[in-house]
């Protein structure tokens, strides 16, 4: 009885499709498909008020994206590694504006260095940590933590 009600279905849904098929330009709107084509062929006169209103729309758009970029701590202002990005940029920002990791534009290389051995042994409780300092040697800690020492001073070094 279930395949007699499956070939049933499977009849009526081809005889359904070969009808639509039929009807012609089935797949671009039928009839409805000309009448969208016959508006896009209409000339409309453009008038100097739409002009500015559009020219104030892209004003407005453009200073949103300048208030985002100043938000986003601006990707660009200065170069870091390709180690912090990768490990790092993901949680506590490009420049270390943090995002949902904390903040560490303007910590000292030493507090920083500290602070990774620290997360790697385990005296401070942070798995995240944890799991991307496990496998890290000590040289290559005081590479990140020196990278991020000077953050500050590539910041002012872009401000002058």
């Amino acid at each position: 009885m279930k395949h007699i009600i499956v070939a049933l279905l499977s009849v009526l849904i081809i005889g359904t499709m070969i009808y639509t098929a039929s009807q012609g330009r089935a797949y671009h709107g039928g009839e409805a498909g000309h009448v969208i084509k016959d508006f896009g062929t209409q000339t409309t006169a453009v008038t100097q008020e739409e002009i500015s209103r559009k020219k104030d729309n892209d004003e407005i758009e453009q200073e949103t994206l300048k208030a985002l970029r100043d938000k986003a701590g601006n990707i660009g202002k200065f170069k870091v590694s390709h180690d912090y990005k990768s490990r790092c940029a993901s949680c506590h920002g490009m420049n270390g504006e943090g995002i949902i990791g904390p903040k560490l534009f303007g910590l000292q290389a030493d507090v920083v260095y500290q602070k990774l051995l620290d997360y790697k042994s385990g005296r401070k409780e942070n798995l995240v940590m944890k799991g991307l300092l496990m496998k890290l040697d000590k040289e290559a800690l005081r590479k990140y933590a020196d990278e991020i020492g000077e953050f500050k001073e590539r910041a002012a070094a872009l401000q002058e």
